[in-house]
C-alpha cells in the first residue's frame, strides 16, 4: 500500500517541476480528478482552473453539486451537452462511443486551455485505467480513447501508480469530504456506456433516472464498490392495459478491491423486487428490470 503521507507530498513537489505556468484540470468530480484538483492546487495554486465539462452523460444532479463543492477554486463549468451527442450519434460500437468521448473531451480541454493560455492539462488516470487500455481490454477517455495529437505542452497524471483504494486513503488524508473519498467510481464516457447501442436523449434521460434509483436503494444499505442501471436493448411488457416494446434495463451491483476482479452482490429478493417495481412504474419508459449475476472476468463491470 502507498504511504500516504509521504506520496502527498512527493506528488504536490512533482507538480511543481512538471508545471510552470496556468493549467487545467479534468475534474469530474469523483474521487480520483478530486484528489488530483487538491493535490494540484497545493501545488500551484490560483495556477490552476479545474475544468468541469457538462457532457449530458453525467449523474443526476451532478452539475449542481459540482459547483457548490468546489466553489472555492477557480471552477470553469463548460455546457457541452449538444456536442457530445453529436459526437456520439450513430455510433453502436462501445470502443468508437469511448474513443468519440475522448476526442471530445480533449477538444474541448484545449479550446478552454487557449482561453486561459494553460498549457498544461492534470488527469486523474489511475493504474487499472492503464493496464485496461494498454492491454486492449477497453479504451479509457483518459488513456486509450486520446487522439494522438494533442495541444498541451503537457499532460500530467499525479496517480497514475495508484490503485482505487489507494487513492482513496490519499483522499481521506487531504481531507476531503466522504462524498468525495469513499463516492463509487463512474466511467469517464459516463451514461453512453451504460447504453448498448447508439446513444439518444430518450435514453439518457431513462438510464439517468434509473442509476438515480439503483443508487438510493443499494449505496447505503449494501456499500457496492460499483453499482448502477444499464439500457441493454428493448423488450415487449405489458403497462395498465396496453402492450409495450420498452426498455430493458439491467441492474449491476459489485463488490472489488481494485476494479480489475468483482463479484455480484447477492442482494435480497426484497430489495431486487423494490428496485424493479421502482423502476418500471418511475420511468414509464422501461418495460423490464434483470439483475445481472455476472464476475469479472469473463464480464467487465461495465456493460460497454
Amino acid at each position: 500500500m502507498v504511504k500516504v503521507d509521504k506520496f502527498i507530498s512527493q506528488s504536490i513537489e512533482k507538480i511543481k517541476k512538471q508545471i510552470s505556468g496556468p493549467s487545467i484540470i479534468a475534474l469530474s468530480g469523483g474521487v480520483d480528478s478530486s484528489v488530483c484538483a487538491v493535490l494540484a492546487h497545493r501545488a500551484i495554486g490560483n495556477l490552476l482552473f479545474p475544468i468541469y465539462i457538462d457532457t449530458g452523460l453525467m449523474r443526476k444532479g451532478e452539475t449542481q453539486r459540482i459547483k457548490e463543492i468546489f466553489s472555492d477554486m477557480n471552477l470553469q463549468v463548460v455546457d457541452a451537452r449538444k456536442r457530445f451527442l453529436e459526437a456520439l450519434k450513430g455510433i453502436e460500437d462501445p470502443e468508437l462511443k469511448r474513443k468519440a468521448v475522448g476526442e471530445t473531451f480533449i477538444r474541448v480541454f484545449e479550446e478552454e486551455a487557449r482561453l486561459l493560455n494553460a498549457e498544461f492539462l492534470i488527469q486523474g488516470t489511475i493504474y487499472p485505467d492503464r493496464i485496461e487500455s494498454e492491454g486492449g481490454i477497453k479504451s479509457h477517455h483518459n488513456v486509450g480513447g486520446l487522439p494522438s495529437v494533442v495541444d498541451f505542452k503537457a499532460i500530467v497524471e499525479p496517480l497514475e501508480d495508484l490503485y482505487k483504494d489507494e487513492v482513496r486513503e490519499v483522499a481521506r488524508a487531504l481531507g476531503l469530504p466522504p462524498e468525495i473519498s469513499e463516492r463509487m467510481p463512474f466511467p469517464g464516457p459516463g451514461l453512453s456506456v451504460r447504453i448498448v447501442g447508439e446513444v439518444t436523449e430518450e435514453k439518457i434521460e431513462a438510464v439517468r433516472e434509473a442509476n438515480a434509483i439503483v443508487e438510493e436503494e443499494l449505496v447505503e444499505s449494501f456499500r457496492p464498490w460499483q453499482t448502477f442501471a444499464a439500457i441493454v436493448g428493448k423488450g415487449t411488457g405489458v403497462k395498465g392495459d396496453q402492450r409495450v416494446h420498452g426498455w430493458i434495463v439491467a441492474v449491476r451491483a459489485v463488490g472489488s478491491r481494485d476494479g480489475m476482479t468483482a463479484e455480484a452482490l447477492e442482494l435480497p429478493w426484497s430489495v431486487l423486487k423494490r428496485i424493479e417495481s421502482r423502476i418500471t412504474s418511475e420511468i414509464p419508459s422501461v418495460a423490464r428490470v434483470v439483475y445481472d449475476l455476472s464476475p469479472k472476468p469473463p464480464a467487465t463491470i461495465e456493460f460497454e
